[in-house]
């Protein structure tokens, strides 16, 4: 997410994260609260941060905004469609290929225990 400057008319220049689509509107002050237009300072740069910390800035801005309701958060929690875990599975039967009903081949030592 690209890093934008504004000038405020009371507190001076101050840098802030926007998305492009938001780069012309005016970003209110952090200080004051004032509707501060975008200048161009110095050289544009790019905020380097990892995948995991971009979702949980983006999740904070739309907390702050419009809260999930219960619903929309169970909905976002569920597993997709043919999931393990969820979905009924056959149950395991002894078969010639497969004689002890086993989930994986059987590997080279029968006396390990997996997970």
């Amino acid at each position: 997410m690209p890093i934008y400057e504004y000038d405020c008319t009371d507190c001076g220049d101050f840098t802030q994260l926007r998305p492009m689509a938001e780069r012309d509107q005016p970003c209110s002050c952090p200080w004051c609260g004032g509707a501060s237009a975008r200048v161009i300072l110095s050289a544009p740069s790019l905020a380097t941060m990892s995948g995991s910390q971009r979702r949980a800035i983006a999740a904070n801005e739309r907390s702050a905004h419009a809260p999930q309701t219960v619903e929309e958060y169970a909905q976002s929690r569920k597993h997709p469609k043919g999931c393990g875990c969820c979905t009924p599975n056959k149950p395991l039967a002894p078969t010639k290929a497969n004689p002890h009903a086993l989930k994986t081949k059987p590997s080279a030592r029968p006396w390990m225990i997996s997970h």
